[in-house]
């Protein structure tokens, strides 16, 4: 009897497999590994191009220090508000984060357009007649011959 061992694998592993090996989940891991590369490259672009510029415009203001203090003793600064245990609303930071965002977004906006006008598609090739649509012709043809 020279029978060989079988392994059966559980049916969720045979699902997992066919689900990891579909086209989808393939190309999403490629745009993660792709994106995590192409934050270096817009934060490298935001931080070093872009808001170099904007501080020399709006003459480096600095919104992180804005705050309002709810509990507690009133301080200068956050870090003085926190070490005195006074409870803060942090809005100049918020609006910092907002001002990266959109500085981030029309970054990769503009990005996205330059390479989709380098790398236009092109345009699509008009299709032949479907095998049914040349059929139909012949029979209209032939009815049209078959009237005359």
């Amino acid at each position: 009897m020279s029978d060989k061992l079988k392994i059966n694998s559980p049916a969720w592993l045979d699902e997992f497999k066919a689900f990891i090996m579909r086209g989808n989940v393939v190309d999403l891991a490629v745009g993660v590994v792709i994106g995590a590369a192409f934050t270096g490259i817009v934060g490298s672009l935001v931080k070093d191009m872009i808001t170099p510029v904007i501080g020399l415009i709006t003459g480096g203001v600095d919104f992180s220090n804005l705050f309002v203090t709810l509990k507690g003793p009133v301080e200068p600064t956050i870090a003085d508000a926190v070490k005195a245990g006074a409870v803060t609303l942090n809005y100049g930071i918020f609006l910092n984060a907002v001002i990266n965002f959109i500085i981030i977004a029309f970054a990769i906006f503009w990005m996205v357009r330059l390479v989709s006008r380098l790398y236009k598609a092109p345009p699509p090739v008009a299709a032949g007649p479907t095998a049914s649509e040349k059929l139909l012709t012949e029979i209209r043809d032939l009815l049209k011959a078959r009237a005359e």
